[in-house]
């Protein structure tokens, strides 16, 4: 596997692994061009995975707390690869996007100073003049020392599906990156059009306000290991634990990780139907559905008065769960596990789909700011 590294002025990196999915050029005849062979070379596919570092690296930039917050090292278009017209108005309407989170992130009392992204291209497919990229986006970002207490990073792995077209003249035009994982967006991944609500009943679970509260809750002794609980999350945020099924191409395995930390600080299994949600277990064949369902779990912690409502996120302490309803459609879609907090009271979630550790409960305010929030005391 031929793998290519590119550096630049922000300190993203990109490693481009060109699997043997891509066809060689000597397939296809120079008259019949990319659209009729259905082929690209090795150089082509090298472009494809340097447009996707530079998108995804100008996206990171636009958030930092610098006045570099342009890939000069990266342009966004090549030779050969360029963005469409239609990508490019996209691409500035996702900078202004995020150039507003920076703003309201900064309201919030945080800041990046630096990042590095790693962009792997792991397949390229091509069929009919359109070249399907998959890539995974690695970001680690840097808290800038505001209040002094903040973690020193925040890090994610995200992946994309890159849509390419070839045009008349031999080229290729990027013409759509998607996101192709479940869960919140990654902080630097601009906001999706809101949904219109459904008129589903909220469940019986109390949202939470998301405002900074004038004076910190701090959180009481439990009869849990809220200490386990962190350390565990950390451990299997990026390198899950093989001891447990993975679920993200089912629904996604937010819960399920959640409920793998939560074990480790003290839950036990409560044996019952799979289907109850007033059972909660796992074992080598199968799991309850409140183990891996972001409703599920939360009707069963509830019910069993395992956990109660907070009324503010930021009265969540190390251990405590918070989830989200993105839309507000009644229906919770996430669940995240605080694994720090600031001294100051701010806590940071640490959660699978997107893979994220430490990410600040003011970023994800910043990212969803219409969302509803439901905060846990565990």
């Amino acid at each position: 596997m031929k793998s290519t590294t590119f550096r630049s002025a922000v300190g993203a990196v990109l490693t481009a692994a060109l699997s043997a999915v891509v066809l060689p050029a000597s397939a296809a005849s120079a008259a019949e061009g990319p659209a009729a062979a259905g082929t690209v070379d090795t150089a082509t596919a090298q472009s494809f995975g340097r447009l996707a570092d530079a998108v995804l690296t100008q996206r990171t930039a636009a958030l930092l707390d610098t006045k570099e917050s342009v890939r000069r090292a990266a342009p966004l278009a090549e030779k050969n690869v360029r963005l469409s017209a239609d990508q490019t108005r996209t691409e500035d309407t996702a900078l202004s996007t995020l150039r507003s989170r920076k703003a309201r992130l900064a309201a919030l009392g945080e800041a990046y100073t630096s990042a590095d992204t790693r962009v792997a291209v792991d397949r390229v497919r091509v069929q009919a003049g359109h070249a399907t990229v998959q890539a995974t986006e690695t970001t680690t970002l840097t808290y800038k020392k505001i209040r002094g207490d903040e973690p020193a990073t925040t890090g994610f792995q995200a992946h994309h599906r890159l849509s390419f077209a070839a045009t008349a003249d031999g080229k290729w035009q990027l013409t759509g990156l998607t996101s192709t994982d479940d869960g919140p967006l990654a902080v630097n991944e601009p906001a999706k059009a809101p949904v219109a609500a459904r008129t589903t009943a909220l469940p019986d679970a109390t949202p939470a306000a998301i405002s900074v509260p004038s004076r910190p809750q701090t959180k009481p002794a439990g009869s849990y290991n809220y200490a386990a609980m962190a350390t565990y999350a950390e451990k299997y945020w990026q390198n899950y634990n093989p001891a447990y099924r993975k679920f993200n191409e089912a629904g996604g395995d937010c819960t399920n990780f959640v409920s793998q930390a939560l074990k480790a600080g003290g839950w036990a299994n409560k044996s019952g139907d799979a289907e109850d949600y007033r059972s909660w277990w796992y074992d080598t064949s199968y799991q309850s559905t409140s183990w891996v369902g972001a409703n599920e779990w939360s009707w069963f912690t509830l019910d069993s008065k395992r956990a109660t409502n907070l009324a503010n996120v930021y009265y969540m302490g190390v251990g405590d769960v918070m989830q989200m309803d993105f839309d507000k459609d009644g229906s919770k879609d996430h669940t995240m596990v605080v694994t720090y907090r600031s001294s100051s009271g701010v806590p940071y979630l640490t959660y699978h789909s997107v893979n994220t550790y430490r990410k600040s409960v003011a970023s994800i305010i910043a990212s969803y700011p219409t969302s509803a929030y439901y905060a846990y005391r565990v």
